[in-house]
């Protein structure tokens, strides 16, 4: 490790800048600075040497070419315990850079905004920047990089402790940073122009590039004993809960960032007024209505003892006699397009009770098309389920077709079943959910669960199956019950065996010929 002599500072965030240089001064190090950097430098009466009078060249093409030098790379690339590296140097008249002090020009911040133009985007991707801080970060043993303000302190603290040096793991530590820093910046480019030039339907990359940044440490994970933090995607797509404005309530923890993600899910798939209630990212209540309290009532009503300590999504403005329906029962979160003056002061008779308000819910039905699961050394990657499926998609199997009006009710039941935990059974009556069986290990026990759940209102009530019967004990099951009509993919080799004991059970059933899994 060499002593710090001559630091290269170029930097967009110019967040400490002053104070840092300075600093730097004091140990008499020389500052190399370019641009808007310069400027600033300059009019805080701090000396710098122009990076053109290092290079010898001026800035040109409009600033995309300042530092490309070898004056300038020779200096920060040398490894200065090798000799030759060192004869190199002084053959051609480069002096050695001991410090980077480089952050990049604001791609993120360019492209955060919806409307920016392909060109304002091209023209903030750095080119100097990133070579600056991978030669540095290589070199580190050479040469100090610091990437963000926040590092400033570090350096200033092991500077003075150690008579201008830098200890060789704090180097270290900055280098890792670094490389994270360019690797970040260089992902959200690759995202950018990835939406803007290539057909989001082409198959799955031979490489996956990733770039999330931390938005929230969260007090706990599951559980109190596991530590947790919650990553932002920088270019979201569709509903998403970072987008949303909180109003009050305690932070998100990570459980409600899980539930909340499955409440949008579902209730994007309604036009109509629309509640769900959510519980361990299952619907345990989901019904449409006239109005949106209606709604509500309904989907708590779906399973009044599971709907404690839920999460619940609305997709219209929520008015006072529905946020004074919400603070009748404890609920964690509410998640609605827009509130009224008069339902957020209801609201705050539930200190604790977290509401958001995300106007897209009322408008967007685009739906994020990969879904991503991180399984031991690896993701695995998968379309989104979209699936819509109507009337006409819908084969009837058994002597007796549904009744016309049943119609809409199995569609219903379909659509909110796709969100349940396979095995999943759903029961539904007159557009409200009545019962749900989740998570089972055996279909059957899934239809008694849902049956139970549905109780006295399982009569007249239709059942939903995200996969097929394997056994006839199922349609047994229902008919006991009182169920009038089945929608399921169908698809087992004891199809026929199920098609009749609907037939004899009188229960019309219906093929979708699509299974709605869950894991």
């Amino acid at each position: 490790m060499t002593k710090i002599s001559r630091a290269l500072i170029s930097v967009s965030d110019k967040t400490g800048l002053i104070e840092f240089a300075q600093f730097l001064k004091r140990f008499d190090i020389e500052i190399i600075s370019t641009g808007g950097t310069a400027r600033v430098l300059n009019e805080a009466g701090i000396s710098i040497t122009p990076v053109s009078n290092v290079t010898k060249f001026p800035e040109m093409l409009d600033g995309r070419v300042k530092t490309l030098h070898p004056k300038i790379h020779g200096g920060i690339l040398a490894l200065r315990s090798k000799q030759d590296h060192v004869e190199q140097m002084s053959r051609h008249d480069i002096q050695p850079i001991d410090m980077v002090v480089v952050n990049l020009y604001p791609f993120e911040a360019t492209t955060s905004d919806p409307n920016v133009s392909l060109e304002d985007a091209i023209e903030n991707i750095d080119i100097g920047g990133p070579t600056l801080i991978r030669s540095a970060a290589k070199n580190h043993a050479d040469v100090v990089v610091i990437v963000d303000p926040t590092y400033y302190s570090k350096v200033r603290e092991a500077m003075e402790s150690s008579n201008g040096d830098v200890s060789l793991e704090l180097r270290r530590y900055l280098a890792v940073k670094a490389f994270q820093h360019t690797a970040y910046y260089d992902s959200l480019i690759y995202r950018f122009l990835e939406n803007r030039f290539l057909d989001q339907s082409d198959d799955f990359p031979t490489k996956l590039v990733m770039g999330y940044r931390k938005k929230q440490e969260l007090r706990y994970g599951e559980n109190p004993h596991q530590k947790a933090t919650f990553y932002e995607d920088p270019f979201p797509i569709g509903l998403v809960i970072t987008a949303a404005k909180q109003h009050q309530g305690k932070d998100l923890s990570f459980n409600n960032y899980l539930d909340l993600d499955s409440a949008l899910s579902i209730i994007q798939e309604f036009s109509e007024p629309a509640a769900v209630v959510i519980k361990h990212t299952n619907p345990c209540g989901t019904a449409v209505a006239s109005s949106l309290k209606e709604a509500y009532v309904r989907a708590r009503a779906g399973d009044p003892m599971s709907a404690f300590g839920s999460i619940v999504a609305l997709n219209r403005d929520v008015d006072v006699d529905t946020a004074e329906e919400i603070t009748s029962t404890f609920v964690e979160c509410v998640i609605a397009p827009s509130f009224s003056i008069a339902a957020l002061e209801a609201f705050k008779k539930k200190q604790n009770l977290r509401v958001l308000e995300l106007p897209s819910i009322s408008t967007m039905r685009k739906f994020e098309p990969v879904d991503y699961r991180k399984v031991k050394g690896g993701l695995l990657l998968q379309t989104r389920d979209t699936l819509e499926i109507s009337a006409t998609d819908l084969k009837v199997v058994t002597k007796m077709a549904p009744p016309e009006h049943v119609i809409p009710q199995l569609l219903f039941a379909w659509k909110v079943l796709k969100h349940v935990k396979s095995n999943a059974i759903l029961l539904a009556k007159d557009f409200q959910v009545i019962g749900v069986g989740a998570g089972q290990m055996s279909r059957i026990d899934s239809v008694l669960i849902a049956i139970r759940k549905a109780a006295d209102r399982v009569k007249g009530a239709v059942l939903a199956s995200d996969a097929f019967f394997p056994f006839p004990d199922a349609i047994e099951a229902a008919k006991k019950a009182g169920i009038i009509a089945i929608i399921q993919p169908g698809g087992s080799i004891r199809d026929q065996e199920v098609i009749a004991a609907a037939n004899e059970e009188n229960i019309p059933m219906v093929f979708t010929g699509h299974r709605c899994f869950k894991h």
